[in-house]
């Protein structure tokens, strides 16, 4: 599995700890503190780190700032017992993977570990794909037919492991980033846009969700109507999501596309408030196809609505909400292709 650090200055909580990763087959490294801590992170190859906020001298959240700078891929896990929105925010800001707090149960000590190390396992898949491109770049003039081939299956490798990620961190919503991409690429279909267009919406369908790995885990899968501040946190999403994909080279302008995909027509979206022409046509399409995918699926906090109140809501908000032309090739894509929202992983050929 993966080599844990456990950092607490409760000699109780890093045994127990230890004895419960281990079982489920990690191998678990404990520090008392935060010195010891960073000694332990520079002699070993970690895949998380554990840490609750108080203890002496030193935080748990000054131990992930130092972290942060040297290993700026480790996921690492805030707990604490007293926990507060401004503690969860801190964590937030400071990139940690997710906030538990005390007294932590055991299956989401578990559940939440696991699917840190698997989120550090793919990331490094996702990194080691990107090193070959590389390498397939660096022989264009040598290898032609062979780089483009490949490169179309690690783009479409790439594209699929980073969605993978976004599940793990929202398990509730699986599935949910590939039946948007399918679905937005169909109306895109209807559309008659180019094939370019159309492979950047696939790529942005996959990855427009990519920001939530910035939320709390506990605020994605709440059953409950999310408070004014939970709602500002999930807000945020589109934003981080910009942020990461703008500093990857891609052949589309998928960053902007995941920037915008929650502005509406009329202006009251988010995050910047664009109307109408401001909004690039594939944001548009994507808005249409991740509404349509989130009303017809099950959440934590609602059963699916179904498709008939899902299409009724775009058809209600034409021209002001949605764009007229994409909400017009939505529904005709249902109700006259019958078209069945799917979930399968499609092998795409790119047009690099």
């Amino acid at each position: 599995m993966g080599r844990i650090l456990v950092v607490d200055d409760e000699k109780s909580i890093r045994n127990t700890f230890q004895v419960f990763l281990s079982n489920e087959g990690h191998e678990v490294l404990i520090a008392e503190n935060v010195e010891n801590a960073i000694k332990v992170a520079k002699e070993n190859d970690l895949d998380l780190v554990i840490t609750d906020i108080i203890m002496p001298r030193n935080t748990g959240i000054d131990l992930m700032e130092k972290l942060k700078k040297i290993y700026p891929s480790l996921p690492i896990i805030i707990m604490t017992g007293e926990p507060t929105v401004e503690t969860a925010a801190l964590s937030v800001k400071n990139k940690a993977y997710d906030y538990i707090t005390k007294p932590v149960d055991k299956n989401t000590l578990i559940i939440t570990a696991n699917n840190a190390v698997k989120y550090k396992q793919l990331n490094d898949a996702k990194k080691d794909l990107e090193m070959k491109n590389k390498e397939y770049q660096n022989n264009l003039e040598k290898l032609v037919e062979v780089r483009t081939e490949s490169l179309q299956k690690a783009m479409n490798a790439t594209v699929i492991t980073m969605s993978t990620i976004i599940e793990l961190r929202d398990p509730y919503t699986a599935g949910h980033e590939r039946r948007v991409g399918n679905l937005a690429v169909e109306i895109a279909k209807k559309m008659k846009l180019s094939k370019k267009q159309l492979d950047c919406i696939y790529v942005t369908g996959y990855l427009h969700d990519i920001g939530k790995i910035s939320v709390p885990a506990e605020i994605l899968s709440k059953p409950g109507k999310l408070t004014n501040i939970e709602f500002e946190f999930i807000k945020t999403h589109v934003t981080y999501g910009y942020d990461v994909l703008k500093k990857v080279e891609l052949p589309w302008p998928v960053a902007n596309v995941v920037y915008q995909h929650h502005e509406r027509m009329d202006g009251s979206g988010y995050p910047r408030g664009l109307k109408g022409d401001e909004i690039m046509i594939e944001a548009k399409i994507m808005a249409v196809a991740d509404v349509v995918e989130a009303m017809t699926s099950h959440r934590p906090y609602r059963p699916s609505l179904g498709l008939d109140i899902a299409l009724n809501e775009i058809e209600t908000n034409k021209g002001k909400l949605y764009d007229e032309e994409v909400a017009n090739a939505t529904i005709e894509l249902f109700k006259k292709d019958k078209y069945e929202i799917i979930d399968e992983t499609k092998n795409i050929v790119f047009s690099v």
